[in-house]
């Protein structure tokens, strides 16, 4: 009978310690509640281990149904603790997500740019547009004959050898390419496919066999212009490149042109501008058109005479905002490409 009464009092304790623990977890609201309510309950010293110890003394069988019946509740309460700590979670996390502190300042978006490079090839596209130019564009390889022959640079020319001249493989019958060293072909090329009156700038890509330093790369980007009329003259020239200069560096910009040589103009000039820095930076390479040079696609120097230039486009990015090494164009420097967003 007493053995009977000390089972009855052991099923209802754990039929109590049921109903306690599932009414505790339900008010049980963060994770070290949960953590403190695991130890207390189901724990290596929690309620379930000390009434496995409480009956130590009764009979195997006696054991058993009691040890079945507490196992089955300890098998209950961790599935509870499980179930109440992913809902703590799962809680904590949606509070996270939607919780959004609206006096926060915004986050700079960081957005990408054009190139330095190209930016000053659509200013001086622009500028010559404005005054008249139109702009046309030309391949990147180019024969001989168009490169160096038509231009009046005579076959032993410097320019023409293998140390200054990147020649490429040969396409078909096309003998002698190269990857032009200058956008100038483009000059006999449209002379070749325009009447006069002309006024065209040409933009574009270009490529020398020399050795890279601050002011000097293996590649570039250069801006050719060529006009060609009746009665065109040197003072035409400089005034049209001074008012180009005033219209990139500024209005206090001054300009000066002094005697220098090159194969396809007679004469020829090298223009320098002088703005800010108060001295004197080296811009384009210019002149009048050489009069071989107008025979070779058909027009008669006695009738029609015109002037070129040609300008490194980073040469004057770098004038105009002080950068001191071609290289840093290319180095794709996020710190340098930002500045000119």
């Amino acid at each position: 009978m007493v053995i009977l009464l000390a089972l009855k009092n052991n099923k209802t304790y754990l039929e109590n310690l049921q109903l306690e623990a599932t009414n505790s977890i339900k008010t049980i609201s963060s994770e070290e509640d949960i953590e403190n309510w695991r130890i207390d309950y189901i724990g290596r010293k929690g309620k379930i281990s000390n009434f496995f110890q409480s009956f130590k003394d009764l009979k195997p069988e006696e054991k058993n149904e009691l040890g079945s019946l507490a196992n089955k509740l300890k098998n209950t309460l961790e599935k509870l603790y499980k179930e109440k700590q992913k809902a703590l979670k799962d809680n904590k996390s949606n509070i996270q997500t939607e919780f959004f502190d609206f006096t926060l300042p915004g986050t700079p978006i960081s957005t990408g740019s054009i190139h330095p490079t190209n930016q000053m090839m659509q200013e001086i596209c622009t500028a010559f547009n404005k005054l008249g130019f139109n702009i046309f564009e030309g391949p990147e390889i180019e024969s001989e004959s168009y490169a160096f022959d038509k231009l009046n640079i005579p076959t032993n020319h410097p320019a023409r050898d293998i140390w200054d001249t990147i020649y490429v493989n040969d396409v078909e019958n096309i003998k002698s390419l190269v990857l032009r060293p200058h956008t100038s072909p483009m000059q006999i090329r449209i002379m070749e496919n325009n009447e006069p009156p002309i006024r065209v700038v040409i933009p574009g890509k270009c490529y020398r066999y020399e050795a890279t330093d601050n002011t000097h790369e293996w590649h570039f980007h250069q801006i050719e212009g060529l006009v060609i009329d009746k009665n065109i003259n040197f003072l035409n020239m400089k005034a049209t490149l001074f008012e180009f200069a005033r219209m990139i560096f500024g209005d206090d910009t001054k300009a000066r042109f002094r005697c220098d040589f090159f194969p396809f103009v007679e004469p020829g000039a090298e223009m320098s501008i002088n703005f800010k820095q108060n001295e004197w930076l080296e811009l384009m390479g210019a002149g009048m058109v050489h009069p071989k040079v107008l025979m070779n696609v058909g027009l008669d120097p006695e009738i029609y005479s015109g002037f070129a230039f040609g300008l490194g486009i980073e040469r004057a990015a770098m004038i105009k905002y002080g950068i001191d090494n071609i290289r840093d164009f290319y180095a794709n420097d996020y710190q340098f490409l930002k500045q000119f967003k």
